[in-house]
């Protein structure tokens, strides 16, 4: 299964663990599923490093680097037919990091792991519990 971690589940896997909900800390151990990391998640985790609304425990670069290394984690870039695809999406949640991944899970036919219960409103499948 390919898997699309939302920015805070992949803050959770580096240094918070436990924080994730069980089926979602499961599909991300298991070896026959692929994580991505959307660029667009590394975008809003810089922004908000820098603006000082988040503290990471190491620099971006380097959790990156460890959850390719442990994990396989892959880089998905953001492609012109995703930004094209929020064209089509209703305007359930008004974040724009989320709705670029929501539209990126669904066109590459990822899973989106999230805890983000306005992500259950669109029409692709999320892992959340």
């Amino acid at each position: 299964m390919k898997l699309l971690l939302d920015t805070h589940i992949f803050l959770w896997l580096n240094s918070e663990p436990e924080k994730l909900p069980p089926a979602a800390y499961d599909a991300c151990c298991d070896r026959q599923n692929q994580l991505y990391l959307s660029h667009v998640s590394s975008w809003e985790i810089q922004i908000k490093q820098q603006i000082g609304k988040l503290r990471l425990s190491a620099a971006l670069s380097e959790l990156t680097a460890t959850q390719v290394r442990e994990n396989g984690l892959i880089i998905l870039p953001i492609e012109l037919a995703h930004i094209y695809a929020l064209g089509q999406l209703p305007c359930h949640h008004s974040d724009p990091f989320d709705r670029l991944l929501i539209a990126q899970a669904r066109i590459e036919s990822m899973v989106l792991v999230t805890v983000d219960q306005k992500i259950s409103m669109y029409d692709l499948e999320t892992l959340s519990t």
